[in-house]
């Protein structure tokens, strides 16, 4: 999710102090300094218990303005792992309220078992959601925004299992029902002027393919994680809308004697058919171009090349410095660097439990200044 102002307020008055010289009187600000990060690990403790963490979220972002609301999240592993060779399973769920008027509840699993061999990923939404469109192309200009609502259920459900070592193949499903009940009067959405106006549902099948060596899944130091995702919408399935989606993510992990890292992602979406607009490949947000709005830039085609380097400051508190370029297109012959719009930032982390789950708060410069929050990395 997106900026948590109360952690940002502790965190960087932490990240200053780090290194702080003694100061007069026999007391060193390091001795300062470990009774402050004392006092947040003794505030993780008390919101985190042995099954559940408990985590308020404060939030704020180009998408949702400010929002209130609460995340919860349990970290397990398979009642007949007895080795510690499998590994966590995640079940968060949130609820937001924010001052856009957006309700947002979400509940996801991430359940690993068999000894690594199978992998359940199945996640539901249910969203009233007040939100801004800018039109289909790379080259869009701000004043053409208009805004729209839109309440919709979201859930997909995947199953993966190991069929050589470290690559996972499996089925997916995914089902979305969209009802926009606002827009702006003669604007593009309320003109019709773009498929899926009118609302939208999409039913479909699809398959993954996922070849995964990373060392640890929260905050992998080396290994590699490549993903490929293919998802075709037809009538027979239920859907009201005709299309095929191919989704493919490369990433890389690159450790240093340090513990510092670097993180590589290269991701490429291409969308062929009818989709409706909101399904389209898009750019921004806070997983693909932080510092450009969600769906900024939407076409049939999208690509995302980031970097990130992430390095320890003090015990369970570290930093990252990311980069990222993408661009949309309508086909390949469209794609020139002349087009690439840029974004970077700098952020915080801040470690929850022994298995590597942090939070995150990033501040990103793209076409806009933007703040995020949320719970592990972006790649």
């Amino acid at each position: 999710m997106r900026k948590f102002l109360l952690w940002a307020f502790f965190l960087v008055p932490l990240s200053v102090c780090a290194q702080s010289e003694p100061v007069e009187g026999g007391e060193s600000r390091g001795k300062v300094f470990e009774k402050l990060f004392d006092a947040a690990d003794g505030v993780v403790g008390f919101v985190s218990g042995e099954k559940w963490s408990f985590i308020p979220a404060v939030t704020y972002s180009p998408e949702t303005s400010l929002g209130l609301g609460v995340r919860a999240i349990r970290v397990f592993r398979h009642q007949s792992d007895t080795s510690g060779i499998v590994r966590p399973s995640t079940l968060p769920i949130t609820f937001l309220y924010t001052l856009n008027r957006q309700i947002i509840l979400t509940g996801e699993l991430n359940y690993w078992l068999n000894e690594n061999r199978d992998f359940l990923n199945a996640r539901i939404e249910l969203t009233d959601y007040p939100f801004k469109f800018y039109g289909i192309g790379n080259d869009l200009p701000a004043a053409q925004e208009e805004f729209y609502a839109t309440r919709y259920f979201y859930m997909h459900l995947n199953y993966e299992r190991e069929v050589l070592p470290r690559l996972y193949v499996g089925p997916r499903y995914e089902f979305r029902a969209d009802d926009i009940y606002e827009k702006e009067q003669e604007g593009i959405l309320d003109r019709g002027l773009v498929p899926g106006s009118a609302g939208q549902r999409l039913s479909g099948l699809g398959l993954k393919v996922n070849w995964d060596s990373r060392n640890n899944i929260f905050q992998p130091t080396r290994g590699s994680f490549h993903q490929f995702s293919y998802m075709t919408f037809q009538p027979f399935l239920g859907s009201n809308f005709t299309f095929d989606q191919f989704d493919v993510d490369f990433r890389k992990y690159v450790g240093f004697k340090n513990q510092n890292v670097l993180a590589l992602q290269s991701w490429w979406s291409f969308t062929t058919g009818g989709p409706p607009f909101q399904h389209v490949s898009l750019i921004g947000g806070s997983d693909l171009m932080r510092g450009y709005f969600e769906g900024r830039y939407r076409d049939n085609l999208a690509m995302v090349q980031q970097a990130e380097y992430r390095f320890k400051v003090y015990r369970n508190l570290g930093m990252v410095a990311f980069g990222s370029a993408g661009q949309v297109a309508d086909r390949f012959s469209t794609y020139s660097f002349s087009r690439m719009r840029y974004g970077a930032g700098v952020g915080f982390r801040y470690r929850l439990n022994s298995e590597g789950l942090n939070i995150r708060l990033d501040l990103a410069y793209g076409d806009q200044r933007a703040f995020y929050f949320g719970l592990n990395e972006v790649i």
